[in-house]
This record gives C-alpha cells, structure tokens and sequence, in this order.
C-alpha cells in the first residue's frame, strides 16, 4: 500500500470532524472522494494514502482549548479504518485522546475492524456518547464485492453492528449509495432493513434512492461499469446525461417503503432527527448535553 506523510496545520473542520488520512483503499467503485474538487485524487492515484503524522498532537491541543465538551466526528474523505490503520493506529490514538478528554465521538465507517477499539468506544459511551455509523448497500455478498471491493462483506458489518450493540454501543446505518439498475429494487432494501432491525440499530440515514456523479468520481465510475456491468454506462448516460444527482427511476416507490418497513421496525428514519440525536453530547455525569458545533 503506498503512503506518504505530511505536516498538517490543522486537524478538525469548524464541525469538529477529523480526517487522519487522506484517500482510501477501499476501492468502493461509486466514491465521491474521487471527485476533483476535492483534490485527493491528484494525478489519479486516490489509493496514495497521504498520513497526517501530526495528526494527534493537533488533536489534543485542539481539545485542550475547547471551552466545551462536544462530539468529535471522523470525516467522511477517508474511512477510518482503511488497513493502514492497523500498522499505524492514527485512529486508536485519537479515540484515546476524546476519552482522556471527555468528550463524544461519532464514527463512520464501512469495515468490521472498528470492533478492535470496541472497549475503547464502550467507555466513551459510558461517559458520554460514542456512535457508530455503518454503511450498508447491498445484502448480495457477490454484488458487494464489486461495488466495494476492498473492505469486508455486508454480513461482516452487520455482525459487526450486533456486538456493538451488545457492547451498549449505538449504531446507525448509512443506506447509501443505492445504485440505479444495480441494487435499486424492493428486495434489496428489505433485506439490508431487516439486517438493521436485528442488529438493533438507531436509525437509518438515507438521502434518496441514487447517488452523486461529477467530475472524476463520474469517470471512475463509469470505467467500472464497463468492466463488470457491460452496456450499463450507456444506458447511464442516456438516462442522466451530466447530473449531479442520480436517482433511481424507482425512487419514488423505494422510499417510500424505506419509511414504511423503518417504522415497522421502530428505527428512526428522518435525517435530521437522527443527526440530532447523533452529534448531541451527552455528559452522563452531569447531565449536560451540548451539540457537534458547540466549541
């Protein structure tokens, strides 16, 4: 795996979410970090992962000076647990370092080996909150291998979720990306919904039945098309042309079974509330509780 160090002059974004590295080797064919304008892709290798090696030493300052306990969240660039986590524990540190402070965290994440730091996450909830977020597109292992090539399978996640939530750990999933005459069809979203209900998770996050294309993730994209969907990127073009937002023409009705089968199963599944519920601190201590963007 390549990777390269840098200097960073800053660790979290005025959300106070973090990335520790950037680019990925997930090798999830649909990403968005492959777009252009966020430069990570420089000269096409998004696989260079680029280590933040001051990483933890801005982290603890940045904590020291915050007036106030908030939730700290893992950015959305990099999945915090690429393999490259396992040699160098950018992650674990600054998990040790939002315990040692007090304060919450919020992790997003696709890979099944967030449960090596599954101790180090219960005692964060169990003085304040730590949340994770699994994403889940397709409950076909075979299909999953193809969209996200590199990172563990869709059982693997969701067993996963159950042993957080038998560790007291709340969980979230991100149903996202649905991919239009892919995984866009009824018995795909019951079943990832039915895997969510046994795992017991919080909510559902789900932004719409598609996804986003634009310049340089579109490419990519499209390149993997023709590799295993042949004749797919055509009716792609055809049917979207250049559009942001790539909606499944069954949108419309898989929706509306996603609210459906979610309040069946009593998981949240209104964005917004479960944002809400995600990055409010909780101090159990004292019964405080603040938001992510209180500093």
């Amino acid at each position: 795996m390549n990777m390269h160090f840098v200097k960073a002059k800053g660790i979290l974004s005025p959300s106070n979410g973090m990335n520790l590295y950037r680019g990925c080797s997930h090798g999830c064919i649909y990403c968005d970090s492959r777009s252009l304008c966020y430069h990570v892709a420089e000269e096409g290798d998004f696989e260079d992962i680029e280590v933040k090696e001051n990483a933890l030493e801005l982290l603890e300052t940045a904590l020291k000076r915050k007036k106030k306990k908030c939730m700290i969240g893992t950015g959305a660039m990099t999945d915090p647990y690429i393999p490259l986590e396992y040699r160098l524990e950018y992650t674990k540190g600054a998990l040790e370092l939002i315990e040692k402070y007090g304060f919450g965290v919020c992790v997003q994440t696709k890979s099944h080996r967030v449960l090596r730091d599954i101790e180090l996450l219960r005692r964060i909830n169990g003085k304040t909150k730590a949340v994770v977020q699994m994403t889940l597109t397709t409950a076909d292992e075979k299909l999953c291998k193809i969209l996200e090539p590199k990172v563990c399978g869709t059982k693997k996640r969701v067993e996963a979720l159950k042993r957080l939530k038998e560790a007291g750990i709340p969980t979230v999933v991100w149903l996202d990306p649905i991919l239009p005459f892919i995984n866009d069809t009824e018995e795909n979203i019951e079943t990832i919904l039915g895997y969510c209900a046994e795992a017991g998770v919080y909510g559902v996050i789900c932004f719409g039945m598609g996804l986003t294309l634009r310049a340089g993730n579109r490419e990519y994209f499209y390149q993997k098309l023709d590799e295993h969907f042949p004749g797919l990127k055509e009716t792609y073009e055809r049917t979207f042309g250049l559009r942001y937002e790539v909606n499944s023409p069954n949108n419309g009705e898989l929706m509306r079974l996603f609210h459906l089968k979610c309040e069946k199963y009593g998981m949240a599944h209104r964005n917004n509330d479960i944002f809400e519920y995600m990055y409010k601190f909780e101090d159990k201590e004292n019964g405080e509780q603040l938001t992510l963007f209180d500093i």
